[in-house]
């Protein structure tokens, strides 16, 4: 097999296969280093995404929907059931498949446009002469060359000082993906993306679940008003969700966890559960790099140093996805993966940070692009806002789910859209609208402005469009 590369991508996740793949159609000859393993020790391309983020939480996610409409909506569509059960072990099996299903396809794109896939961890040997050498560390040991490095070896789940996870009764995101059978009581340290879409996995089939935050907030970093209505449906569904605590010590006793913490008031309690999953937050993967060796940048948090265009401090070299400054999320990885390749092709690879959207798919699912209402209060900024509510929404009244609201904000004097958030039905979708509208500098007069599909949920984001100018037909 060839050893010499145009380029050599290291990590075989979101940001490195699709920089692989677009850089093999540019015309460049292309390596990508992996390390994944499925559970015959074979490769699992797709990195913590496809792995054990993702895909599998999302598989779990809708196995989980489905089981709480069968328990508790069927009926008001005239569907009787005797004697329902969930089969934890056949949930999780689907999610496996759906998982081996995306590692295969990975691999076969990899085949179809000529990537060399090698299977093993990926380091820096020393610097050539116009290019890197790099080590393949796997089933044997193979030296490559490449002219261009893309470093994309992603993060991983950080864990709270004095409590490792043993993936067994206290978990990250992996061994939250597997637990064997629904436990009684569950608690999630971090009240984010990963712990709001675990406890409520969990919550649907069950359990008993308590989420403790640190943050006197929920969901900081989305709109207020969004926020509120989404925390508003957690409680009434039964998540249990304690903000401003500090937690103390965590011991793991006997079949279970014992979690020591204060609440906002300074009041001293003690948690007693099956399990306890932590979700903190992810901590760059760089160990193992050999960045030392070959003088690699590294900040203060371990991640790999770039400029605006993801180029690192080492001529040729680039770094792309949760290695990197920006939000760790998946398709952030994927638009700088093809920037990257192109840039390194000549072009003018670009990702524009204030338009990449954020999403929870919980239920209520929660979706946003841009500034949050708070943001431009803080800016000083002038804009408008108009919301509309999903319960006026002909669509959602059909599907069973009023929950939530469409909210858009724009510039006052321009009516440029600035932001939109969205907390509701299929809100994951809908978001692409705001994304595209954005991104061309659409009004929300341009969005009143087009025709929606009757009946759909799109036409709450019209409505919300129209109570920009305080002029919604439907509300």
């Amino acid at each position: 097999m060839n050893t010499t590369f145009d380029v050599i991508v290291i990590g075989g996740g979101p940001g490195g296969y699709i920089a692989a793949i677009r850089a093999a159609q540019l015309g460049f000859s292309v390596a990508c280093i992996d390390e994944w393993k499925n559970s015959k020790g074979g490769p699992a391309p797709g990195g913590t995404c496809t792995n054990v983020g993702c895909i599998p939480s999302k598989a779990l996610l809708q196995s989980s929907e489905h089981f709480e409409h069968a328990q508790h909506h069927f009926a008001d569509h005239g569907i009787g059931l005797k004697d329902l059960s969930i089969d934890v072990p056949k949930m999780l099996a689907r999610k496996d498949q759906v998982v081996r299903q995306n590692n295969e396809g990975i691999l076969y794109l990899f085949k179809k446009n000529k990537v060399s896939f090698f299977h093993g961890r990926g380091s820096f040997v020393r610097a050539l002469e116009g290019g890197w050498e790099v080590a393949v560390a796997g089933a044997g040991q193979e030296v490559l060359t490449g002219r261009q490095v893309v470093l994309a070896t992603g993060s991983s789940a950080r864990a709270l000082p004095g409590a490792p996870f043993d993936e067994e009764r206290i978990l990250s995101n992996d061994g939250a993906l597997r637990i064997g059978g629904v436990p009684r009581r569950l608690a999630l340290i971090g009240s984010g993306v990963i712990g709001l879409e675990m406890g409520s996995v969990w919550r649907r089939l069950g359990a008993e679940v308590t989420v403790l935050e640190a943050l006197p907030t929920f969901l900081g970093a989305v709109d207020e008003q969004v926020a509120k209505e989404a925390h508003k449906a957690f409680i009434k569904q039964g998540l249990k969700i304690e903000l401003g605590v500090k937690v103390g010590e965590i011991v793991r006793a006997g079949e279970g966890v014992s979690v020591a913490y204060t609440d906002a008031k300074g009041q001293p309690h003690t948690l007693e559960v099956d399990r306890l999953i932590v979700s903190i937050g992810r901590v760059p993967n760089t160990t193992g790099l050999n960045a030392e060796a070959v003088g690699l940048k590294l900040d203060e948090r371990g991640a790999i140093v770039v400029d605006e265009q993801c180029h690192t401090n080492l001529p040729g070299v680039w770094a792309v996805g949760d290695v990197v400054r920006g939000p760790m999320l998946a398709h952030k990885a994927e638009e700088e993966g093809v920037a990257v390749a192109e840039r390194i092709a000549g072009q003018h690879g670009h990702v524009n940070f204030d338009t990449i959207p954020w999403v929870i798919y919980t239920s209520p699912e929660i979706a946003w692009v841009g500034k949050t209402e708070q943001q431009l209060k803080a800016e000083g900024r002038a804009y408008r806002a108009g919301s509309f509510p999903f319960m006026a929404n002909g669509r959602a009244r059909a599907l069973g789910d009023t929950t939530g609201m469409v909210k858009m904000l724009a510039d006052a004097a321009t009516d440029e859209v600035l932001g939109v958030h969205i907390v509701g039905p299929y809100a994951s979708e809908l978001i692409a609208e705001a994304v595209m509208a954005m991104e061309f500098k659409a009004s929300s007069e341009d969005i009143a402005r087009i025709c929606h599909a009757h009946p759909s949920l799109s036409e709450a984001t019209k409505e919300a469009a129209l109570a920009v100018d305080k002029r919604t037909l439907n509300f």
